[in-house]
């Protein structure tokens, strides 16, 4: 009887639920019937599934994906939250949290400290990363999902929170009792000088007041090391609130100027974002770097600074994603993230990726076809483009990464021997003297070696799918001993790939150790030593006639390159003369 009543009140709350996202859409006058029809048919799908489903079932989840479900079909950034996930959604848009500051994960049995943040509880109590979570609060970890280690080690600020480590190595069991503090992640994780004169600002992401945050920073570069251009630095950057985004370009163009509008079904969505405040400084030589993971107000910034011919933009295609949403409370605790509007920066281009079917694997923008590109202009007479994403003035191709450094990550070898390193070495130098030694490396080697870490490599998985082919074709026999010597070929060697690729492999394991002693701003710092991305930005801000270059109306960037060399296709295609094929191709050069 209970169980009948518990679920009666699920399928209310979830028609409820659902209806008021219908009626937060709006309809056309005439939907109301089928809408009515549509929740009734739902309500007794729903009663009948649990009241005759053979085996016994779980209505929230059924409603919690049912919602899931419909929202997916619409885009990837409409979502349903329900209030177990609240704390985690406010955290992504604030940065702010209550807990004890640090990232756990899973390592074996038992949850780990991956890395405790600089200056906040858990750090101040002495924890190191690589300690295991043995209890909370008296209770085994081993018991929990990694989902709910985190949620017990979250509260209220000012409430304490009772740990059980044990250091490994050390073979020390301790108790630590921490009092949980309000956490507030810093969006600007480092700034600094990088090069003659050159300032450097990270930013993170766009929570409240990130502005603030890198105009400090702007403003003790300037005073304090009389820095004469700066990078700002926004790749990874997953965005966050869109008025910040016109705040950080007020700080280097004049008031006044339009940086983004967004245009929405409803009137309420349509505004349009300006720069309210006078600047910093309008002069001063700008890169903004960018990769795959910038995306939405990261993407605002880059793309108006790039219309507003005031930075030179450099990286990869940004993530391509140019829909806002808009958070509505619902019932009991939950809300819903909608899409209410596009947004356009000021040459007209909307960032959002117009092809939904050719995303990589990551979701950001893959192939965009040329049917679906339309060219704009900068206030310059720059040609710039939509079609999803920023394109970057200058093309910085992102290098892959090996499947041997990928498994050593992903199976925490590089992050065990770190813990390992950091025990037997209480200190290390600097971050910019720190390097891996011969001695450092081969005794990682040893190390995983010793692991029984595994990684297939692209090859040996293409490998199997073409003898998969074979077989199904019936070829296999004819092809076996082919197949045979090209498998002992490819097999890895985990020694031979640890030297072979050792020069990016080392790269992961100095970034991993440094954070042991210098925390999140010495990995960032360490990073930049081998940025090549960060270089070509340096080479740009050092050749004052490269830079201006670029920003002028004559500049052909990568986009225009290709299509004039698509031209180039199509002409030679259809008039096969190489007379034809050396002015094209020489125009396209140009």
């Amino acid at each position: 009887m209970k169980s009948t009543i518990k679920t009666k009140k699920v399928i209310q709350y979830s028609i409820t639920g659902l209806l008021v996202i219908v009626l937060l859409w709006g309809f056309k006058k005439g939907d109301d019937f089928k809408i009515a029809k549509s929740l009734d048919i739902y309500y007794s799908l729903f009663r009948d599934v649990n009241m005759y489903y053979v085996d016994e079932t779980n209505p929230e989840d059924m409603v919690e994906n049912s919602i899931h479900a419909m929202l997916n079909k619409l885009d990837p950034y409409t979502v349903y939250i329900p209030e177990k996930d609240k704390d985690e959604f406010t955290f992504m848009t604030t940065g702010q949290y209550g807990g004890i500051g640090a990232l756990i994960r899973n390592n074996g049995e038992y949850p780990i400290v991956a890395q405790p943040y600089q200056g906040f509880p858990a750090d101040k109590a002495g924890l190191k990363a690589g300690d295991r979570i043995l209890e909370i609060d008296g209770k085994p970890t081993n018991e929990y999902e990694l989902d709910e280690v985190s949620e017990h080690l979250k509260g209220i600020p000012e409430t304490t929170v009772k740990l059980l480590i044990e250091r490994p190595y050390s073979e020390e069991k301790f108790e630590k009792e921490i009092v949980r503090e309000e956490i507030q992640i810093k969006s600007v994780p480092y700034y600094g000088v990088v090069k003659d004169g050159i300032g450097y600002i990270r930013v993170s992401k766009f929570t409240p007041d990130v502005s603030k945050e890198v105009k400090k920073a702007f403003r003790e570069l300037q005073t304090e090391y009389q820095i004469n251009s700066l990078v700002l630095d926004l790749r990874g950057n997953p965005g966050g609130l869109l008025i910040e985004a016109p705040r950080i370009c007020n700080l280097f163009v004049n008031k006044g100027e339009e940086i983004v509008s967004t245009k929405g079904k409803m009137q309420k969505w349509n505004q349009t974002l300006k720069t309210t405040d006078s600047p910093i400084d309008t002069e001063i030589p700008l890169v903004v770097m960018v990769n795959r993971g910038s995306a939405s107000a990261s993407e605002i910034v880059a793309g108006a600074l790039q219309d507003l011919d005031r930075a030179v933009i450099i990286g990869q295609r940004t993530f391509g994603k140019g829909l806002v949403q808009t958070t509505v409370p619902l019932n009991y605790n939950a809300q819903v993230k909608i899409t209410t509007a596009k947004y356009y920066i000021p040459s007209g281009r909307c960032v959002q990726a117009l092809d939904y079917t050719n995303r990589n694997e990551d979701g950001s923008v893959g192939h965009v076809p040329d049917s679906l590109i339309t060219e704009f202009k900068t206030r310059n007479g720059r040609t710039v483009f939509d079609g999803g994403g920023i394109m970057p003035d200058v093309k910085v191709e992102s290098e892959d990464v090996s499947p041997l450094s990928i498994s050593l990550i992903t199976q925490n070898v590089i992050f065990d021997y770190a813990t390992k390193f950091a025990y037997e070495n209480p200190e290390i130098e600097s971050v910019e003297e720190f390097n891996i030694t011969d001695e450092i490396y081969n005794d990682f080697v040893q190390f995983a070696l010793n692991d029984s870490f595994t990684y297939e490599t692209r090859s040996e998985m293409e490998l199997k799918e073409l003898e998969k082919i074979v077989k199904r074709e019936k070829y296999y026999d004819r092809a076996k001993e082919e197949l045979e010597n090209l498998r002992n070929k490819l097999i890895n060697d985990k020694e031979t790939d640890l030297q072979a690729f050792r020069e990016e492999v080392t790269e992961f394991l100095r970034d991993e150790i440094v954070g042991r002693y210098y925390y999140q701003e010495g990995q960032i710092r360490t990073n930049l030593k081998d940025d090549t991305q960060l270089h070509k930005a340096l080479d740009v801000l050092k050749n004052k006639e490269q830079y201006d270059s670029i920003l002028s109306p004559d500049f052909v960037n990568d986009r225009q390159l290709g299509m004039k060399i698509s031209m180039l296709d199509k002409r030679v295609i259809k008039d096969k003369t190489s007379a034809v094929n050396g002015y094209f191709y020489e125009s396209a050069m140009r």
